[in-house]
């Protein structure tokens, strides 16, 4: 060999020596999943492979023999998965209390989203104040005026799970019509659209609304249009808890495709369901209405909690008359016998104008007492209403009414409203996610003041547990899809509920031979089991079933934000200016 070759030979050897020293680093990570059974979030069967983490991100998935980690955990047996995603939490308070969110995280949910008709913003003067006011066991100061600055507050606090949140068209009307039974002037509703506008812009996933409650009942469907049309200009979504859900249930999902359609939204159902018997047979027909409406090109979707009991307020058993005006409205006309003789009437009576839970129940032992302000009526938490009324010696009209004005509140009540085989059908439809409808909570601490839905503890683990495994609903990849990668895409969430690289590392490690929900309505505060590892962008909060402590939860913002924080402008309008004073 010449000298020339041998140094040309020399070189070679030498750069793939310093590429053999080199190469390593790419193949190093934060941690290794080994061996377990990947569910990427598309449906698909899932394989048998390697998860790889570095940083926030997954780094790669597939045969990691060789690759080294900092950290290597064996999960052979078990299911890997992208973290879920809790289409409908109700978590803004119980956060505040504790970050930890452990009844999700124990869950394998990752990421929750609020804003079912109300957010957490935005808020004017006398919004702040009512607030304050009506805060019940969770105390906390109100340090924030717009949704986005709640948020970062939020995170700033610690939280396990990652957050995101709608606006809630409730919110947007309070702050500029009140709690009256009026249309917003064009004034009041230009100022709306750019209360959403902004808060789009801001990061928020789109319009929320909640249709059976005052004040957003008092909405027309042109008014959510427009709403909707602004946040339609950011690739945001509608969803609603629909004006009727059980007389009216066909109508309400007919008023939904049209808000979607006018306003060129994507839109989402929440909590699908037909409530009262004689509605029951409701739940076909309106899978119909939704499936001709996607057949037309809306893009429409739901969720549900799998359970056959809501939980809301005694609000939704009284006429929306005798609400209007706001809380201290309310309780003050539920002291006058005149107006207590007509509620009585209307709770009991099928209205086309609003619809009774209380009435859809059927019978006052279908209402059970889950949660109270006042100290003195913590002790009738777990009974029903026909219970306390037979204690009272009162009607059981008469005894909500008294419960109102004596907690000063909605009162926190399960109705139970649907058919296990309705929960089923809904559950089998491929276009449905799953929502908790409920706070995340802990058995322990201020959440011990009252009791609850066993949804806040058990809705996932149920849909995979008891539906999928058990009762072989759903195939499990294919469970595991609508609480990942479809809500994901519903919500324009980029990089989550996906399992592949370049998403974001939140992820799920459980045992599908054994999830399962524990929580039942006699005893609620019981955590789900079969989750056994969690991660929140990239950083262990679960380990071996056990909350770690960590706090790695982000603020997870829509398609529409640009960044930065926009202030809400001063009122234009001298009078609307009076009344946010």
């Amino acid at each position: 060999m010449t000298t020339r070759r041998w140094l040309i030979a020399l070189l070679c050897t030498l750069a793939i020596a310093c590429a053999t020293t080199e190469q390593p680093a790419t193949d190093t990570y934060d941690l290794i999943l080994r061996g377990g059974t990947v569910y990427d979030g598309s449906g698909n069967e899932p394989v048998v492979a390697d998860v790889a983490i570095r940083g926030d991100r997954i780094a790669k998935v597939g045969d990691l023999r060789g690759a080294g980690a900092e950290t290597t955990l064996d999960v052979a047996g078990r299911a890997i998965a992208p973290g879920f995603i809790n289409v409908l939490s109700w978590s803004p308070e119980s956060l505040i209390a504790d970050g930890r969110s452990q009844g999700e995280i124990r869950q394998g949910v990752t990421l929750e989203i609020f804003g079912e008709g109300e957010s957490m913003g935005p808020l004017n003067p006398m919004m702040r104040a009512d607030a304050l006011k009506q805060q019940g066991d969770i105390r906390y100061p109100i340090e924030w005026t717009t949704l986005a600055e709640y948020l970062d507050w939020l995170v700033a606090r610690g939280v396990s799970t990652n957050v995101a949140s709608l606006i809630g068209a409730t919110t947007v009307r309070i702050h500029e019509v009140g709690y009256d039974n009026k249309a917003p002037t064009a004034e009041q509703l230009g100022r709306m659209k750019a209360l959403v506008d902004r808060a789009m812009q801001e990061g928020a996933l789109g319009v929320g609304a909640s249709l059976i409650y005052v004040p957003a009942s008092f909405s027309s469907t042109e008014e959510l249009i427009e709403l909707c049309k602004v946040a339609a200009k950011y690739d945001g979504i509608y969803t609603a808890h629909i004006r009727s859900e059980g007389q009216g249930l066909l109508e309400a999902i007919d008023e939904t495709v049209r808000i979607a359609r006018e306003s060129g939204i994507r839109a989402e159902i929440y909590h699908l369901k037909a409530s009262g018997e004689m509605n029951w047979p409701k739940m076909a027909q309106a899978i119909e209405r939704i499936e001709k409406a996607r057949h037309a090109g809306v893009h429409l979707t739901a969720d549900m909690y799998p359970y056959i009991a809501g939980a809301t307020g005694l609000d939704a058993a009284m006429p929306p008359w005798v609400q209007e005006g706001g809380l201290d409205a309310w309780v003050e006309r539920l002291k006058q016998p005149e107006v207590r003789a007509r509620v009585a009437k209307e709770m009991r009576t099928i209205s086309p104008d609003w619809e009774s839970l209380y009435e859809g129940a059927g019978n006052p032992s279908r209402l059970l007492f889950i949660g109270f302000r006042n100290p003195a009526l913590k002790p009738l938490t777990g009974k029903t209403l026909a219970q306390v009324a037979e204690m009272r010696g009162k009607s059981p009209e008469e005894t909500a009414m008294d419960l109102v004005v004596e907690d000063h509140s909605r009162v926190d009540t399960a109705y139970f409203l649907m058919s296990e085989e309705n929960v089923r059908l809904g559950l089998r439809q491929p276009w449905v996610s799953i929502g908790s409808d409920a706070p995340s909570m802990a058995p322990e601490g201020v959440f011990l003041e009252k009791s609850t839905h066993p949804r806040a503890y058990g809705a996932f683990a149920r849909f995979l547990g008891h539906y999928a495994r058990d009762q072989k609903l759903v195939p499990l990849a294919d469970a595991i899809r609508r609480i990942t990668r479809q809500p994901a895409e519903n919500f324009r969430l980029e990089h989550r509920g996906c399992l592949e690289t370049g998403c974001f590392a939140d992820v799920v490690v459980f045992d599908p031979a054994t999830i399962i929900d524990h929580a039942t309505f006699e005893k609620p505060h019981q955590y789900a089991t079969g989750v056994q590892h969690v991660f929140v962008n990239g950083v262990q909060v679960l380990k071996d079933g056990e909350h770690t402590g960590a706090k790695p939860g982000q603020v997870v913002r829509g398609p529409g934000y640009r960044g930065g924080r926009m202030k809400i402008p001063e009122t234009p309008d001298p009078a609307a200016r009076a009344f946010n004073q």
